[in-house]
């Protein structure tokens, strides 16, 4: 049985071409530090710990693999054939899986009707999320579509989410909460999106600080594509690291407005 409800975010982890490289970045930015001592016999896949729990994941790209740095986002499932085995009927796409992961857990990779990339996690010895909503810790994630209408069919029928639609003009904006808390957001790709960005999930790291988390990552070779902003919900920016995996980084803490209301 997974610690967190059916559907909610419990787990990340990114490919890299150079994990070195990933480790530095994300160490400094984040405060990482990585159990290297075991990733040799898991095949490079290293856990990043923040107060020695682990809060994510980062790996080597498979070789010969021409696939590009990457965020994957899991979402708890008690039953990962079960799920799995609905995807397709929902318009969605089973790209690997269910696949038991060396007692680990179970995990499946999907794709919704969008296009949007994100994995099944059916735990095992690991529950997932060791630390969540602290410094360096996963925070939040919104999935960003180009086609609200088959994302919104999707998604809420595989998991059962109760859908909130917040009430911001020009926002196509809605959340998605599961057992009574919001556990993702769904955002409308617009303009402001480079044509060339396909659906996708975008993840958000807690930081003490964003302007100094988004300096960081500047100074390290990272790119900042949008913000800081300061919203209600925390002061937070978009960002890349040197690698071109994308990413947000948000300071819970400081906040400014309102927060529009949900129907």
């Amino acid at each position: 049985m997974s610690p967190f409800p059916e559907g909610a975010p419990c787990w990340a982890d990114a490919m890299f071409p150079d994990v070195a490289a990933a480790r530095g970045f994300y160490g400094q930015v984040l405060g990482w530090t990585f159990d290297e001592e075991h990733a040799e016999e898991y095949g490079g896949y290293t856990m990043a710990l923040m107060d020695g729990e682990p809060v994510a994941a980062v790996m080597p790209v498979m070789p010969g693999a021409d696939v590009p740095a990457l965020w994957n986002l899991y979402l708890a499932t008690s039953d990962a054939a079960a799920a799995t085995g609905r995807v397709e009927g929902l318009g969605g796409t089973v790209v690997m899986g269910p696949e038991d992961v060396g007692g680990f857990g179970t995990t499946s990779s999907l794709r919704d009707p969008a296009g949007v990339a994100f994995g099944l996690w059916q735990p095992g010895g690991h529950p997932g999320f060791g630390l969540t909503e602290a410094p360096g810790a996963y925070a939040w994630a919104e999935v960003n579509t180009r086609d609200p209408a088959a994302t919104d069919g999707f998604f809420p029928e595989l998991f059962g989410y109760e859908v909130g639609v917040m009430e911001d003009p020009g926002t196509d904006f809605r959340v998605w909460s599961a057992a009574g808390r919001p556990v993702l957001g769904r955002m409308a790709m617009t303009d402001d999106f480079p044509p060339e960005v396909p659906s996708y999930v975008n993840v958000y790291f807690s930081v003490p600080d964003c302007d100094t988390a988004v300096e960081t990552a500047v100074r390290l070779g990272g790119q900042v594509h949008h913000g800081p902003v300061t919203t209600p919900f925390g002061r937070f920016a978009a960002v890349s690291d040197q690698q071109g995996a994308a990413f947000s980084v948000i300071d819970a803490g400081t906040t400014a407005g309102e927060t529009p209301p949900m129907t």
